[in-house]
């Protein structure tokens, strides 16, 4: 009887250690997007970059990086850009980071003949969002907007910021245009 408790004990502990392992290598990645009802996007073929006042923006380099991966996704979906005032769309982001508090916590129990154990900590953790809108400078309004959160690393190249920021940018405008 006792072996039993044992080994099911264990099988817990084994179970919690690989959840546990498992949750620490995911990306934490959230991606949404909206647009405005009753809007035509066939009609959309060309875009241009415009600014936002007051948007905050990162450096040269990453400016162009985000830009560059956007232009391959909207290219991808068929629109073209352009120089000219006169686009189908403006394209425009901005960017944010916050500190988040994480808490990670992990803890055994052994039901109703066992005491029970847990841990928990808390870290503060940069999280970044680009935030992408596309306008109809026609219509002089928002026809489409999406927004990429994650969890930001200060130890990782330049390589896998681009390969994530690509990852973002598919994902952020894997549904558009909308249906």
């Amino acid at each position: 009887m006792h072996g039993r408790h044992v080994r099911r004990a264990s099988l817990y502990s084994l179970a919690m250690v690989l959840l546990l392992a498992a949750a620490t290598t995911l990306v934490a990645q959230d991606v949404k997007s909206n647009y405005m009802p009753g809007t035509d996007f066939s009609k959309y073929h060309t875009y241009k970059w415009v600014s936002i006042e007051g948007a905050s923006h990162p450096n040269q380099i990453v400016d162009a990086e985000i830009k560059q991966s956007v232009d391959s996704q909207l290219a991808a979906k068929g629109l073209t850009k352009t120089d000219n005032d006169k686009a189908d769309l403006y394209v425009a982001y901005q960017i944010a980071t916050d500190k988040e508090k994480q808490w990670n916590g992990y803890g055994m129990g052994g039901g109703i003949r066992w005491g029970g154990m847990a841990t928990a900590t808390s870290s503060t953790i940069n999280v970044g969002t680009l935030v992408l809108d596309l306008y109809d400078p026609g219509a002089k309004q928002l026809v489409w907007t999406g927004s990429a959160t994650k969890t930001l690393d200060p130890s990782s190249n330049q390589e896998k910021n681009e390969k994530n920021l690509n990852k973002a940018m598919a994902k952020l405008l894997k549904n558009y245009p909308p249906k």
